[in-house]
């Protein structure tokens, strides 16, 4: 079975949020390390937004390893003269689409004010799809995916937002499920463990990612880790899907577990 990890970082010479690991270099070595380890054969890199020159050490990465790496990357969309990038992002070593998070403080009201309005009808022309860290923006997605059916869209970590564990984690839940109803939309099951108090398989969230299993389909519907962010082992996030979700088996597990992300972001990569 092919498996390939939604979202993971890598940096170099630079220190990520508090939230992620506080080592000065997470590189693709270290990745692929802990891959092997894993049993995990490819990975979708998202360079942070927050440090510079990410894409760049993504796009090396690919370059090195293209059977193990592909790139959701971003760059200053605020800037009229960048429009231009869209229509030849995907020419780049490794790049499939784009990854937006909008999360600094000038940043958040772009959802609304206008400023990136003019994006989602040039990633569709360009057929680009688009990654975002879109909780608490589901309204906003429903639009932008209503307006234009053929951009693929691409929410995080089932849609959940900051630190916030268990019961609260999935309070908006429902919100979620009913963009559902967009087949241009799509879920990555992501960061799962960080989003339980419980111990390994952490299984109060089960429910909730059945839920988003059943609403999306196995073909909307992504594996991930966003393994610098999670406080156990990589090991440990691919079997959590593998040997302890009894219901999520057969070609549905294949395809939650790498087949149909590769499907979405048109990665070509062989079992």
């Amino acid at each position: 079975m092919l498996i390939v990890d939604s979202q993971i970082h890598i940096w170099e010479n630079e220190t990520m949020n508090a939230n992620h690991r506080q080592m000065r270099t997470y590189s693709a070595d270290d990745a692929l390390a802990e891959m092997r380890e894993a049993g995990v054969d490819a990975a979708l890199i998202h360079p942070p937004s927050s440090l510079p020159n990410t894409n760049a050490t993504a796009i090396a990465a690919a370059k090195l390893h293209p059977d193990k790496f592909a790139i959701l990357g971003h760059f200053a969309i605020e800037k009229p003269e960048n429009r231009g990038l869209v229509a030849t992002w995907k020419q780049q070593p490794g790049m499939l689409g784009f990854r937006f998070t909008f999360m600094q403080p000038h940043q958040r009201n772009w959802w609304t004010d206008g400023t990136v309005d003019w994006l989602w009808p040039a990633a569709e022309k360009a057929g680009t799809p688009i990654g975002l860290l879109a909780g608490g923006h589901f309204d906003t997605v429903a639009k932008i995916a209503g307006r234009h059916p053929g951009l693929r869209l691409l929410i995080d970590h089932m849609g959940r937002r900051g630190e916030v564990k268990d019961d609260a984690a999935f309070a908006d839940l429902d919100d979620l499920l009913a963009l559902a109803k967009f087949p241009n939309i799509a879920v990555k099951a992501s960061g799962a463990p960080g989003y339980s108090t419980q111990s390994y398989p952490w299984r109060n969230v089960h429910q909730p990612i059945r839920r988003i299993l059943d609403a999306f389909g196995p073909t909307r519907t992504f594996w991930g880790t966003d393994i610098t962010r999670m406080p156990c082992s990589y090991r440990q996030c691919v079997t959590m899907f593998t040997e302890e979700m009894p219901w999520l088996t057969g070609h549905d597990l294949e395809l939650v577990m790498g087949r149909a992300l590769c499907d979405w972001v048109a990665w070509d990569l062989k079992a």
